[in-house]
């Protein structure tokens, strides 16, 4: 068996000619010397084909009810997250409550400012997305953040818009959804509400 040598050494950089501008580490490969090239990461998306003008338009109008929660979704996310890492990080019970009373106030004033302007189905979609993004459902944040009976009294409102508050997202259920959200490279996206 010959000897196997491990990708991380480098040859060295090769003697450059007047005539030569690009420098680049090289790895000699079957006798041949191969130069590195690095790029950035290329997303592939397959062309969408629909049976009707109908689903493409369905379509179409998901993307766009996507595209306008995103910002949101990540907020609420990130906020939950920092939310829970102050609240590790302190013991004390009213450093923890106003900890609380901060997060409702970003968040109440967030409403009054953007999210009542969404539409029902966007609502949806919101709901959605913020249990992807914080593992868990939108009933059970704010029933963390404002309490049982508030949680109860805002699944109960949802439910006459047709909504549940205790929704999942199932990567394999809402696959069009994640095929937009890997379009707009969701994962890596930052919110402006930060």
């Amino acid at each position: 068996m010959g000897k196997v040598k491990a990708q991380s050494e480098r040859p060295p950089l090769p003697v450059t000619g007047k005539n030569d501008t690009i420098q680049t580490y090289v790895t000699l490969l079957d006798g041949e010397m191969v130069p590195w090239i690095v790029t950035n990461d290329v997303n592939i998306h397959a062309t969408r084909i629909f049976k009707t003008d109908a689903d493409r338009k369905a379509f179409n109008l998901l993307r766009y009810n996507v595209s306008k929660v995103i910002p949101y979704a990540h907020f609420a996310g990130d906020r939950y997250r920092k939310l829970q890492r102050d609240l590790a990080l302190t013991g004390d019970k009213d450093k923890q409550k106003q900890l609380i009373e901060t997060c409702n106030h970003e968040i109440k004033d967030m409403f009054n400012r953007d999210i009542k302007n969404l539409t029902i189905s966007q609502g949806e979609i919101l709901i959605k997305l913020i249990n992807r993004e914080t593992d868990v459902t939108t009933y059970a944040v704010v029933k963390e953040l404002k309490g049982g009976i508030t949680a109860f009294s805002m699944q109960m409102l949802a439910g006459l818009f047709g909504h549940n508050l205790k929704e999942t997202y199932d990567r394999d259920e809402q696959r069009d959804i994640e095929t937009i959200l890997q379009e707009f490279n969701y994962d890596s996206y930052r919110s402006p509400y930060q």
